[in-house]
């Protein structure tokens, strides 16, 4: 969990549902002062987040996030709470002009590598430490688990990072507690992990993941702009 005086001017919230209501309270009760933004697609949803007194947009998340993260007063912290990989589908949405990006099935032995795996929609593959419900109001302690009370058997974001298998380059974006149970990332690092997975060269695992839990896909970035060739006039040579 993020501790100590952290400055925090704005704050981009994706879904406007249970979770996102409960992120945006988290946010406004720990950075009074913020400017808090939750976005989603759901009309209804929307409003009843608007009655909390929070401004909302009614649309498409990671579109909105894609479009806000090319503009210099873009949010500090994202908070996604929409039931997809954010990371995946904005990179997919940000190189979509140039770059058409393939999801390949996460190689065997790298989910056999990870703890309590699940498989997902759309080539997605789940991992976790829990093999039980964690609680709501998590506050991901440093050492324990909240729920067993004993050590933690690994630090998941760090054991992804690690990951050494073939060709494939992990690229891991790091999920951080603003709260009980409310899980960021800084948008920074989402440009940081942008910028990685242009330079891998090479198939990508791309997973978001705090100390417990993590989400990856498995991404091939093809260029569509094909290289200039320089030619000569058979006649001139």
């Amino acid at each position: 969990m993020i501790t100590g005086q952290v400055n925090v001017r704005k704050i981009l919230i994706l879904g406007a549902g249970k979770f996102g209501l409960k992120a945006a309270k988290t946010a406004r009760r720990r950075w009074p002062g913020s400017e808090i933004l939750v976005v989603d697609q759901d009309v209804q949803a929307c409003r009843e987040v608007e009655k909390q007194q929070f401004k909302v947009v009614c649309e498409p998340g990671v579109i909105y996030l894609a479009r806000k993260m090319q503009e210099p007063n873009r949010p500090d912290w994202v908070v996604p709470c929409i039931p997809v990989h954010v990371a995946c589908e904005w990179i997919k949405q940000c190189l979509a002009p140039r770059y058409r990006v393939e999801i390949l099935p996460v190689p065997r032995d790298v989910a056999g590598m990870l703890p309590n795996t699940m498989n997902g929609t759309d080539g997605a593959l789940y991992m976790s430490n829990a093999d039980f419900i964690c609680p709501d109001n998590c506050m991901e302690p440093d050492d324990i688990c909240t729920y067993t009370g004993k050590p933690r058997p690994r630090i998941m974001h760090q054991v992804l990072a690690a990951i050494d298998y073939e060709n494939y380059k992990s690229v891991v974006l790091k999920s951080r507690q603003i709260g009980p149970g409310v899980g960021g990332y800084r948008s920074k690092d989402l440009l940081c992990v942008l910028d990685q997975s242009l330079d891998a060269g090479s198939p990508i695992l791309l997973s978001t993941a705090c100390k417990c839990h993590g989400v990856m896909h498995c991404l091939k970035i093809i260029s569509k702009v094909q290289p200039f060739l320089v030619t000569r006039d058979a006649g001139s040579l």
